[in-house]
């Protein structure tokens, strides 16, 4: 699981070397939402950062950024699973259509998180029970997905025989190994990119924001593949164990 673990965070760093076009799109989305949000004084103190956490520009930005981060769920699968950083990159049918399907879900699925109305509001619940049901329902899609995340890959990979059922009995028995590996793929780089932020919002002079916030974009690149990464190696681990095949 270590070497799993390991060969997900040397994927990234060979990204940012030889895909370094793909590798900056989420990179240049996280820089652009720090202008805007140096713009709107986020960075002046902890209270104005507070006070403009949710500027709607800001949050715009946010979305792009959400949506960027979904994007290696594509390349970078392909990276891990063929080293081939061309086939990797390559629209190739019928795997990019498939993923396609899956990237316009999830865009829709936070569209709807980030701007649509409360989920208890919409099932006609009202009181506690309407603000629990947000958190609740993400939770559950959150737990669906550990099951779901084969057929993420499968289809990623031009595999169309795994779809959602066979993909949970691939995932099965495979739970807590699979958050293990997101966990570990994940939390580093995102206790990294908070503390980066926090420390933007206490420097002083500008100019060390901007080289702070500058290696936090990058941060957020890395972690956009270790994201993608980790359900691969979760995948492909699943798979190895059910003598299934991610690859069609």
């Amino acid at each position: 699981m270590l070497n799993d673990i390991k060969a997900v965070y040397a994927a990234a760093w060979r990204a940012m070397l030889v895909m370094p076009l793909l590798f900056a799109i989420p990179v240049v989305v996280e820089f652009a939402q720090h202008v805007v949000e140096m713009r709107i004084g986020m960075y002046d103190s902890l209270a104005m950062a507070k006070q403009v956490a949710d500027d709607p520009m800001r949050m715009l930005f946010g979305f792009a950024k959400a949506v960027a981060l979904l994007l290696p769920g594509y390349w970078f699968v392909r990276l891990m699973a063929f080293g081939d950083g061309r086939r990797a990159a390559r629209p190739e049918a019928p795997a990019f259509a498939l993923w396609l399907v899956l990237f316009v879900m999830n865009v829709a699925i936070l569209a709807w998180e980030m701007f649509g109305p409360p989920l208890g509001s919409v099932i006609g619940l009202a009181g506690q029970s309407e603000k629990l049901a947000g958190p609740v329902l993400s939770a559950a899609w959150m737990v669906i997905g550990i099951y779901f995340t084969a057929w993420f890959v499968g289809w990623t990979l031009g595999n169309r025989a795994i779809g959602p059922r066979r993909s949970f009995a691939i995932m099965t028995g495979s739970f807590w190994r699979t958050v293990g590996y997101m966990l570990a793929c994940i939390l580093p780089l995102m206790a990294l990119h908070y503390a980066l932020g926090y420390l933007a919002v206490t420097l002083t002079p500008a100019l060390l924001d901007w080289v702070v916030l500058a290696l936090d974009a990058v941060v957020v690149g890395l972690l956009a593949c270790c994201m993608a990464g980790a359900g691969y190696i979760a995948a492909a681990s699943a798979a190895a164990r059910k003598g299934a095949s991610l690859i069609e």
